[in-house]
């Protein structure tokens, strides 16, 4: 999987971690190390985990100034054992330990979404059902945190509220009903999806034109029931709820698609240590 760190965004994202954690110096370091110092420093799994990110370690050394040697040894995407190494660094000891922390809280963050990602599809595996991503993510790092899910097997929904048409309850509510909206949207000429939430609802949006519906808070019985209805006529997402616990069922409903903000907005960071060790 390529996880591109090209955008300006991630630069800047970058660029505004290090000055979050550094600002005006790094006072310890500079007191506690000799300038010059030259160290080797090792990014360890300390547990198993779905890699994401390792490729913004040259974008943070770089944006940080100085030159450091880095050797990524695994890409995103990787699954990745307790104890392996996931990157190495050499250059001055200094420069290490400064960037020590926002190389870590980028690379814990976004494997832990990963990780958690690649749970969800596991789980779902032998099913036509694919995982989606949602817009719940932390504010400043969505394109980060899409590309770890998409690290970790999901599939990314829209980026923000500009690139898809997705009609959700309250914009149902204050357009007066499912095909008032519908009557709205389809002739935009983009592609529509529209929520639903009771069985009126999904009636209501397939003669209105939908051709993708959103099942909204079902139980797997009440979406799969739904799903035998549409036959088909639209494609079919399942949200609201769903949970590791739940997702193999909801999968098993015939659904075309599952999305979970959990992935992105409950993921726990997974553990990676840095030793350092001078030369």
């Amino acid at each position: 999987m390529k996880f591109d760190v090209s955008h300006p965004e991630i630069l800047a994202v970058v660029r505004a971690a290090l000055a979050e954690d550094i600002g005006p110096g790094d006072v310890t370091t500079e007191l506690c190390v000799d300038a010059g110092r030259l160290a080797h420093g090792r990014f360890i799994a300390r547990e198993p985990m779905t890699l994401a990110g390792v490729e913004l370690l040259p974008l943070v050394y770089e944006a940080a100034g100085g030159q450091i040697e880095i050797d990524l040894l695994h890409s995103s995407g990787d699954a990745v054992a307790h104890g392996e190494t996931l990157a190495e660094v050499r250059g001055e000891a200094r420069r290490l330990l400064t960037c020590e922390r926002v190389a870590l809280n980028f690379l814990q963050r976004l494997s832990g979404v990963a990780t958690l990602a690649h749970q969800f599809v596991e789980r779902t595996a032998g099913t036509r059902c694919r995982i989606l991503d949602t817009r719940k993510t932390t504010p400043g790092l969505r394109r980060l945190e899409k590309m770890a899910a998409a690290a970790g097997g999901a599939v990314n929904h829209r980026m923000g509220l500009y690139d898809a048409v997705l009609i959700k309850n309250n914009h149902i509510a204050a357009a007066g009903g499912v095909r008032a909206a519908l009557d709205r949207a389809l002739p935009a000429g983009r592609p529509v999806e529209i929520e639903v939430r009771t069985s009126a609802e999904i009636e209501q949006a397939l003669a209105g034109g939908a051709t993708r519906l959103l099942l909204d808070n079902f139980t797997p019985e009440e979406a799969a029931a739904e799903i035998c209805f549409i036959a088909g006529r639209a494609t079919v997402e399942i949200s609201g709820g769903v949970t590791l616990d739940t997702v193999a069922a909801y999968a098993a409903t015939g659904a075309d698609f599952i999305s979970s903000g959990a992935i992105t907005h409950s993921a726990r960071a997974v553990d990676i240590n840095f030793r350092l060790e001078l030369i």
